[in-house]
């Protein structure tokens, strides 16, 4: 456990110089958080200057000629460098929240007479919220698996013998998430996808968590529907655009419940009733963010040259040294490690507990200049966000950590300094 191993990894990384190429400024902050929000490029920065001066502010209007398709272009690199989509199958829209609504109902739709959907405990609060309004809204049996239990579930991970005890043919839609987004488990997409089909169910899956961490092969995977946000690992910045799925086989089956303009087959002419486009266009609301797609594009356009197998492979990596760290420095201490230990189990965070977590998450901003997040109800989450953090950032952070719980200082805190978690 000494740092000269960091610091080899780093000399050894294919992706070094990348951590150049971000807005960093404090050198000795320890960033662990580009799960939850990642840093912002430099180019960036140039790229949404020169739209505000080139483009919004010389073309006023006249620039809809060339940005009215941008949400598809956007979509398909999205697509192309961290889905493994094929083209005119990703959409980079709205939010995550409002593309599982339109998402979920349309499946749901898709489905008639069928009245269960499933999801799990463990599952994001705003995929659980919205599966609980459908269900109430259209009077469906939703079942909600209880892989919080480490009775039922090891590290909330949901294993096809797990999901096939809830399957029937009543079942229309199944949602889960690739990355738990507390505990960091990998969960397997490809198998759980052919069980729901065996069923003659829907998929949708939230990749939040995962894009821009691990190689995703939705279309190889068979993947019916997914959706996910830019703002982690795809360091599009906060509240940037998100993103949705959907496989070309089933587009022409499927009618989301806002049927906005940009939707419709002949936009322009502006009629009278809703004709829906046949496209990937047919899932698009209204205008998109320009602004918000150039942040989508400087990022994504690094992810696609660093390559997404490199990017997995410091991950792995990355959070085994992470587990490292914990075994030698942490375990001691009193935290356990709530992540799987094969690095092909998880993405590019790993969750330790502890009972004082939320004091020690606080702590660590405060006195040691580390940066993680606290998940209830005892958890801290650490990332290695791959394009931004080096393996001696890594190390230096679980150093800090190791040093402010076994001096007690994060005792000076108090629960609730924070309402940002």
């Amino acid at each position: 456990m000494e740092r000269s191993h960091a610091k080899a990894l780093d000399d050894q990384d294919p992706l070094r110089e990348f951590k150049k190429r971000f807005v960093i400024t404090d050198p000795d902050t320890c960033y662990l958080d580009g799960n939850s929000l990642g840093r912002l490029p430099h180019e960036t920065v140039k790229a949404i200057n020169d739209f505000l001066h080139d483009e919004w502010g010389r073309e006023v209007v006249v620039g809809w000629g060339h940005w009215i398709d941008e949400a598809q272009n956007s979509g398909n690199l999205i697509g192309r460098s961290a889905l493994g989509a094929a083209p005119g199958q990703v959409l980079a829209c709205d939010t995550t929240s409002v593309n599982i609504y339109q998402l979920a109902s349309a499946a749901i739709k898709a489905r008639p007479g069928r009245k269960t959907i499933i999801t799990d405990a463990a599952n994001f609060p705003t995929d659980r919220y919205i599966l609980q309004g459908l269900a109430t809204s259209h009077g469906l049996n939703l079942i909600t698996i209880d892989n919080e239990d480490t009775k039922v579930s090891e590290n909330e991970l949901i294993t096809p013998e797990l999901l096939e005890k809830y399957m029937s043919e009543d079942v229309a839609l199944v949602s889960l998430q690739v990355i738990q987004y507390r505990s960091g488990a990998r969960q397997d997409v490809r198998a759980l996808t052919e069980l729901i089909h065996k069923y003659g169910a829907l998929s949708l899956w939230d990749a939040a968590h995962a894009i821009g961490s691990i190689k995703l092969e939705l279309d190889s995977d068979g993947v019916d529907l997914a959706v996910g946000c830019t703002y982690k690992y795809g360091n599009s910045g906060p509240g940037a655009p998100a993103w949705l799925y959907v496989n070309k086989r089933i587009q022409d089956h499927l009618q989301v419940a806002i049927q906005g303009w940009f939707a419709q087959r002949d936009q322009f002419a502006m009629g009278p009733l809703f004709e829906k486009d046949k496209s990937i266009r047919g899932f698009q609301i209204a205008s998109p963010s320009i602004i918000g797609l150039r942040c989508i594009n400087t990022a994504f356009k690094m992810i696609e040259e660093a390559g997404i197998d490199q990017i997995e492979k410091k991950c792995a990596v990355g959070t085994t040294l992470m587990v490292e760290l914990f075994e030698s420095w942490l375990q001691p201490l009193g935290f356990s490690l709530v992540t799987p230990k094969s690095p092909e189990r998880r993405g590019g965070h790993i969750t330790i507990a502890h009972p004082d977590a939320e004091r020690i998450s606080i702590a660590l901003r405060k006195y040691a200049n580390t940066v993680a997040d606290y998940r209830t109800p005892n958890s801290i989450r650490l990332a290695i966000s791959p394009l931004a953090t080096s393996y001696t950032e890594v190390f230096d952070g679980f150093a800090r950590i190791r040093d402010l719980v076994s001096t007690r200082q994060y005792e000076k805190v108090s629960v609730g300094e924070s309402r940002v978690t």
